[in-house]
C-alpha cells in the first residue's frame, strides 16, 4: 500500500451517556500516514493525535490497528 495522503483504517465512537463517559461522546480513528518505511500508524482521540507507533511492515501496521480496533470495541466503543 502506497499512498500520497493519510488512509484512514476504521472509525469507532462512543455516545454521551455510555459509561465513563461523563457526558460527553468519543471518537476515536485509526490512519496510516503517507510514506515509510518504516509505516506510521496514527491513533486519534477526538481530532487530537494520541499515539504514533511504526512498522517495518504493512501486515504490522494492519494487525496492530486490528489488535487496538478490538479492544476499543470491547469497551463499548462501536462503529462510526
Amino acid at each position: 500500500m502506497s499512498a500520497a495522503a493519510p488512509t484512514v483504517l476504521w472509525r469507532l465512537f462512543k455516545r454521551h451517556g455510555q459509561r465513563g463517559l461523563g457526558g460527553k461522546s468519543q471518537h476515536v480513528r485509526a490512519v496510516i500516514l503517507p510514506g515509510g518505511p518504516p509505516h506510521t500508524l496514527a491513533f486519534f482521540a477526538n481530532d487530537e493525535m494520541d499515539r504514533v507507533e511504526n512498522y517495518d511492515t504493512m501486515d504490522l501496521v494492519l494487525f496492530r490497528a486490528q489488535e487496538i480496533r478490538q479492544s476499543l470495541l470491547g469497551d463499548g466503543f462501536i462503529e462510526d
